[in-house]
């Protein structure tokens, strides 16, 4: 039973999912999704078919399995492990909802098919990283991770979890250290600055390693007040290395190279940084997702410029 004046919202790229009651519609129970609006009954419907299909292993198996290619029966009978007598009713089902056809003698997705697995995918992903490192998203701030790139955070599925320990309290640390050495391109995104980050930097820009790194403008501030901006000054102005400033810095952490992947977050407090927790990744589509998230704020920076009044003073405002 629906509540005259219940109302639920499911965020997504903006967009939003709303019960509206007699008060919005008079004659009936309606439901906007992205903006369009549908009869409760309707609703119920799809929101049925879509559980029904959720609940089946088999014909998510298939779905999934025919998105990388057509298949034979035999192909999918080794594939989902299962009889001949228990897939072909649930192909029948698909190809009754346009989601497969028939030909040659093989199995092919349809369009529509190849865009709901897509879909389906995306939340099994999605939920997947989300349960696979529920505490790391759980203790941090990840409102600091824009909605357009946390609805794809199931592209870190190949993701673990870095932390310090009571034996080992420079994990985090060694693993960047691992991380730049490693790399030939290296781009950090730092809402903090140690001596010993800095001198690791420095000493792979001296080796012939591109470093771009991006900062808030109170974090330039303060080195620009440190005898380490000197160093900094001498070789980031005779390299093609970049360091480039942002008016208002993101609450998260972030290295990436062409190799790999890590993020870091603030606490949940939103103020303190966690240097003892990083996301790490070496897979492509996890380096892919990072490379995409600092191009987003980089498109927001600008580059620091050097001359003596940063060397010896303030940088510019």
């Amino acid at each position: 039973m629906i509540g005259e004046n219940l109302s639920f919202t499911v965020r997504r790229r903006g967009t939003h999912l709303t019960m509206v009651g007699p008060d919005h519609i008079q004659s009936e129970k309606h439901v906007s999704v992205w903006g369009q609006i549908m009869a409760v009954d309707e609703f119920t419907r799809i929101m049925g078919d879509i559980q029904a299909l959720f609940r089946s292993r088999l014909q998510i198996q298939i779905l999934i399995a025919l998105n990388d290619g057509t298949k034979t029966l035999a192909q999918l009978r080794d594939i989902t492990g299962s009889s001949s007598q228990a897939l072909i009713p649930k192909i029948r089902k698909l190809e009754s909802s346009n989601f497969l056809v028939f030909s040659d003698y093989k199995y092919n997705p349809t369009p529509i098919g190849r865009i709901f697995t897509k879909k389906i995918q995306d939340i099994i992903l999605f939920k997947s990283v989300i349960k696979k490192h529920n505490k790391f998203w759980d203790q941090h701030y990840t409102q600091a991770i824009p909605d357009e790139f946390f609805s794809y955070i199931g592209d870190l599925y190949n993701s673990e979890i870095i932390t310090d320990t009571n034996t080992d309290i420079f994990n985090v640390y060694f693993n960047f250290l691992k991380i730049i050495q490693e790399s030939e391109e290296i781009y950090i995104l730092s809402p903090i600055s140690s001596p010993a980050h800095i001198d690791a930097v420095l000493k792979r820009i001296k080796e012939g390693a591109y470093v771009e790194t991006l900062v808030g403008k109170d974090l330039i501030g303060h080195l620009s007040k440190s005898p380490l901006f000197d160093k900094i000054y001498e070789l980031a102005s005779h390299t093609k290395s970049k360091i480039l400033v942002l008016d208002e810095m993101p609450r998260l952490g972030l290295t990436v190279t062409n190799k790999y992947v890590s993020l870091g977050l603030f606490k949940n407090d939103g103020i303190t940084y966690d240097t003892t927790t990083d996301l790490f990744s070496a897979d492509p589509i996890a380096v892919s997702w990072g490379h995409t998230l600092y191009q987003h704020f980089r498109a927001k920076a600008t580059e620091l410029k050097y001359d003596e009044s940063i060397v010896h003073g303030s940088p510019e405002s």
